[in-house]
């Protein structure tokens, strides 16, 4: 069986069903197996992303084109 026709036999069974349950498990067990882009980042990256909020945040701002001239 191909990928395409089990997500389709799985897709007719959760429209099918009028159990909550079984939708609500199915529900958590999706959500738990999406991938935060977040996690995926180093802790250095995460710890830059933190920090150029934390400016944002006290007004901290520099123009586009400065930006540009900086990482020229």
């Amino acid at each position: 069986m191909d990928i395409q026709t089990t997500k389709l036999e799985l897709l007719k069974t959760i429209l099918e069903t009028e159990n909550t349950d079984f939708i609500q498990r199915v529900a958590d067990f999706v959500k738990k197996e999406k991938v935060d882009f977040w996690d995926e980042l180093s802790l250095s990256e995460q710890s830059e992303i933190k920090q150029g909020i934390e400016e944002l945040d006290k007004g901290k701002r520099v123009s586009y084109k400065s930006f540009l001239k900086k990482i020229s």
